[in-house]
């Protein structure tokens, strides 16, 4: 499947039924997820693997990877609407996935590959961290899109968890008015999409 394809095919993916702000539900654009997914693809870490997508809402990143030929694609998700979204979006993608309801901080499983967009912050500060955590106890590889003003700060804490970020990419990322404090009719922000492997392994 080429990028352009999977693109179209992820914008059918529905947004969320009923967003909430605390978890800052914002879907992923078709076209981020499918330029992120295609650069996992690239390295290897998405076709034959088991993959596991954190926070993964309506499952946009969890079809695309499963599109793209994943072994096993598990999403986890602490809203019991977004999973449910997710997983009647995964139906009508006519892909298989796996949809566990629990907090990535209470996930004990392992994987070959976490793909992620976790909350950035505006919410609760330091929200990603967790997920971050979670994404680098269960995999070797884990590719998770970021705020690009806070990517100075979180390369600093991957390498305390014996972490590198060994390839990013920035995107602009649309969010619109979605939520009553919200003042602008949409926002664009700068994301940066982080690569990130132990130490010892860039493959």
């Amino acid at each position: 499947m080429k990028k352009n394809e999977l693109e179209r095919r992820l914008q059918r993916v529905a947004p969320h039924a009923r967003p909430q702000a605390r978890l800052e539900q914002y879907s992923t654009p078709a076209a981020v997820a499918a330029d992120m997914l295609f650069t996992a693809y690239a390295f290897g870490d998405i076709a034959g693997r088991k993959v596991a997508d954190l926070g993964c809402g309506t499952g946009i990143l969890s079809i695309g990877a499963a599109l793209l030929g994943a072994s096993k694609v598990i999403g986890i998700e602490v809203d019991p609407q977004a999973a449910a979204d997710a997983r009647r979006n995964a139906k009508e993608a006519e892909v298989e996935i796996e949809v566990r309801e629990a907090d990535v901080r209470d996930v004990r499983m392992k994987a070959d590959t976490v793909i992620m967009n976790p909350p950035f912050g505006a919410q609760l500060r330091n929200a990603d961290r967790p997920f971050l955590e979670a994404a680098v106890r269960i995999a070797p590889k884990v590719y998770s899109l970021h705020n690009a003003r806070t990517v100075e700060f979180l390369t600093s804490m991957l390498r305390a968890l014996d972490r590198e970020v060994y390839f990013q990419k920035r995107y602009k990322f649309e969010i619109p008015h979605m939520f009553e404090f919200h003042e602008k009719r949409k926002k664009e922000v700068e994301v940066a999409l982080l690569c990130i492997s132990s130490l010892d392994v860039t493959k």
